[in-house]
Formats: C-alpha cells, structure tokens, sequence
C-alpha cells in the first residue's frame, strides 16, 4: 500500500540550513497492518512523517515514495490528502476563528471535489460527527470552539483522531499521537486508532515508547536511527527496546 524506496531528504534550504535527515530510508506496509517507528531523538521520525505528508520544509534529495501503486513524491499536500493520505501531529496547531466543524466540513468536501465524489449533506455530516465525538468523549462545546484553540494537549489529541475518523483516510501517519497523554486520555486515543484499522487501511505510528504499542498492537516494529531503518521485527522488539534503550544503535546512526 506504502512502499518507500532508497529515501533521503533533507531540510529546505530555503528554511535557513541544508542538513540531510533522512539518508536511505526502506519501508513497506501492506494494507491492513500496523506498523511502528521506533528511535531516539533526532534520528528522522518526525522528518519521515512530514516527508510523506509532503511538506514545504523538507526536499526529498533520492529515493521514491508510492501510494497505491502511485509515485506521490512530487504530489502537493493537498492532493496526497485527496489521494487518502492523513498525518496526525505531534504538536496540533491552532486556528482561531474557525470553528472545527466547519473546518472539518470544508476539509472533507474538498478531498470529495478533488476525488470527483459528491459532497456530503449538511445533516449526514452532523449524523457523523454526533458520532463520531460520543466515541472519543468529545462534547459539543469542544465542536464548537475554533479548531484546538483552549484545548489542553490531551484535548488536541483526541481532536487529531476525531479529524481522521471524520475523514476516513486510507492511510494514517501518527506522529507521536501519544505524546503528553495521561493513562487515561492514552486509553481513549488509542481505542480511536483501534476504530480505524480495518483490512482496506494501513497506518504508520510514529513513537518513543512502548506503551502506546500496547492498546495498538503493531504488526510490524520498525527501529530507525541516523535516518535510516535499522531493524525490523514484531512487537516484542518495542519490549526489548523499552527495557535496553537505543545505545546499541548509536554505532549504525553514526
């Protein structure tokens, strides 16, 4: 579903620095599977993510990313979210003055307009979102707030996942969605991401630690380390790197 080949990239130049990141990143992931990035910081996890999502501040140097049988590295952001690509952030950003679901209305129809689908009706797409909140315990005073805007970092979260169960995308790219999450605030996302896998659908979650890994369950656990992927294995791998860290890498990253 998502092949990446032979990948390096590096930050845009025209960002203030030319600083290789990724340096020849290999990684498949079949639909239906779960599978997970693991490493220390710095190492291109986060770069990977927005790589794939096709953002401005990175420039793909070698290599090929294919969606679907589809070369999409030279795609704008845009159309690979049309194409039904979907990152969630580690740091979700806020937008004042528009209100999340118009936001998340206008962001659905448009993927629907560039895929030549018709656009979805005002009540069916409250049917859904109506759904779709009492699933992550999301209240209709958290819908109507400008997009993220007061929401703790938990909050934002649970939105991150709520924005992907709305759009329903054919992929998913997780940047470190557990990242400030208490015990609980963690159960729910993860039982949002858990809603999500069905046998059409890959996902990438990018993360640190393994307990996110045990509510998700990956199928594959990838370790990455000086931009590259180092090892690969099943999820005892995440068991094994929480309980001896990322020092046996140091040399590979080197």
């Amino acid at each position: 579903m998502l092949e990446i080949k032979n990948l390096h990239a590096r930050v845009n130049p025209e960002e203030g620095a030319d600083l290789a990141i990724l340096k020849g990143v290999d990684l498949t992931v079949p639909a239906g599977e779960v599978h997970a990035v693991m490493g220390p910081n710095g190492c291109g996890k986060s770069t990977l993510s927005y790589v794939l999502a096709g953002h401005e501040g990175y420039e793909t140097t070698d290599g090929a990313i294919r969606f679907e049988g589809e070369d999409i590295g030279e795609l704008e952001p845009e159309e690979r979210a049309a194409r039904g690509l979907f990152l969630s952030f580690q740091y979700p950003v806020e937008i004042p003055g528009v209100p999340t679901l118009t936001f998340l209305k206008e962001a659905a129809n448009a993927q629907r307009r560039a895929r030549g689908e018709a656009e979805i009706s005002a009540p069916d797409f409250m049917k859904l979102a109506r759904e779709n909140a009492a699933k992550l315990g999301i209240s209709n005073d958290m819908l109507k707030r400008p997009v993220n805007v007061g929401f703790s970092g938990g909050e934002k979260k649970r939105m991150e996942i709520f924005q992907a169960l709305m759009l329903a995308p054919r992929f998913l790219i997780l940047d470190e969605t557990d990242s400030g999450l208490d015990i609980d605030a963690l159960k729910v996302v993860a039982e949002g991401v858990n809603a999500l896998r069905n046998p059409e659908r890959g996902m990438l979650v990018i993360t640190h630690y393994q307990r996110l890994l045990d509510h998700l369950k990956p199928d594959v656990v990838h370790v990455m380390a000086g931009g590259r992927i180092v090892e690969s294995g099943g999820p005892e791998l995440a068991h094994k790197l929480e309980a001896e860290g990322y020092d046996k890498y140091a040399g590979e990253a080197a």
